[in-house]
């Protein structure tokens, strides 16, 4: 699917492709209508370094 241009700077819902106004109508919809999504996948969001990454000083 391509969007038009002037919709490029509007946060967009990765899950349904659904565009907003702004984050906050993002952050609304996210926790309203993708809710068992975000609460299931809670505990899979780790922070570490991924197999095979370099460290640089």
């Amino acid at each position: 699917m391509v969007l038009p241009l002037v919709d490029e700077h509007n946060p967009k819902c990765y899950l349904c492709h659904e565009g907003f106004e702004n984050l906050e109508k993002l952050r609304e919809h996210q926790n309203l209508k993708h809710k068992e999504f975000f609460e299931s996948h809670e505990n899979e969001m780790n922070r570490e370094p991924a197999p095979g990454d370099v460290t640089v000083f």
